[in-house]
């Protein structure tokens, strides 16, 4: 079978991705994906590895210190990146991939960051003997590794809001009321109770207050959804970027590290907070649902 790169952006590029990933890698990892899956056998587990090789070498050219040395680092982190990129997308191409590929891709990214950032600081506090690059070091690979678990746990507490939703649909709905937003009162679900929970969640708005608060965020949201952009502009990715490629390109790794470690705080501080907004449009959805079930004054259900 032959592979077009139709069919690489159908089929392996998500829906949203980092602002660096869409701009700066994907591009290039595309085109480099469809050659490779059509004239070689090369598997994504090698690839896997042939990207950890490469960020194992930037961190010996970050180590050497010199501009020159961060220079060629910076190249090969970013060719090592879009390496890490392309295993991925042919897993998902051929259908070839595995759970022990997602393992190792995971923890081959953590060792290059940890080996980049151990390389990078010490080659400059080396050179320099200005201990604010130790310093820095510790707080790249503990932003790096706060990213990845918060990102996890965010993910979770989401899906249990969605499943606290579900719950007290079935609840409400076995005593007799629908409960359902208004929404989906005159839609056509044939009494399927699994798609009335489906489509129950997805009616539901869980940022409904954020949205009040912040009336431009919709309209930048979609702007950047129809760029496949995700609205966490400053994330893990980005971060690593400019720490391990913009700084040593602009020979200023200690201003450069510290203005991405505050952007990044601060998107996980604004996710932190739409989180606490989302909970209370829960915690209003839940009483409605609630309050739909209560029976009525005549002890018939409300409805």
């Amino acid at each position: 079978m032959t592979f077009t790169l139709h069919d690489v952006r159908s089929r392996t590029y998500k829906a949203r991705d980092a602002w660096w990933t869409v701009f700066l890698v994907d591009p290039l990892a595309g085109r480099l994906v469809v050659t490779t899956a059509n004239r070689t056998s090369i598997t994504p587990n090698q690839i896997t590895w042939g990207a950890f090789v490469l960020g194992l070498g930037s961190a010996w050219c970050f180590l050497q210190a010199e501009w020159r040395w961060l220079v060629a680092g910076a190249v090969v982190y970013h060719v090592s990146f879009v390496l890490d990129c392309m295993d991925g997308k042919i897993a998902r191409l051929k259908g070839t991939g595995t759970v022990l590929g997602g393992w190792l891709d995971y923890v081959f990214d953590r060792i290059r960051v940890l080996a980049c950032t151990a390389a990078l600081m010490w080659g400059q506090y080396r050179a320099t003997g200005q201990e604010v690059y130790l310093l820095l070091g510790i707080a790249v690979v503990f932003l790096d590794m706060l990213r990845y678990v918060d990102a996890l746990q965010i993910a979770k507490v989401r899906r249990q809001m969605r499943r606290t939703l579900r719950l007290a649909y079935e609840e409400s709905a076995s005593g007799g009321a629908a409960a359902l937003p208004a929404s989906l009162l005159n839609d056509d679900l044939d009494g399927d109770p699994d798609e009335i929970r489906v489509r129950l969640t997805e009616a539901v708005d869980l940022q409904q207050e954020f949205r009040s608060r912040f009336s431009w965020y919709p309209g930048m949201r979609e702007w950047l959804r129809e760029h496949r952009i995700r609205t966490h502009l400053v994330s893990g990715i980005e971060f690593q970027m400019a720490v391990f490629i913009i700084g040593p390109l602009l020979g200023a790794v200690v201003p450069v590290t510290i203005g991405a470690a505050a952007l990044l705080l601060l998107f996980e501080a604004l996710i932190m907070y739409k989180l606490v907004l989302s909970s209370r449009d829960l915690n209003r959805a839940l009483a409605a649902i609630r309050s739909s079930a209560e029976p009525s004054a005549s002890g018939t259900p409300a409805g």
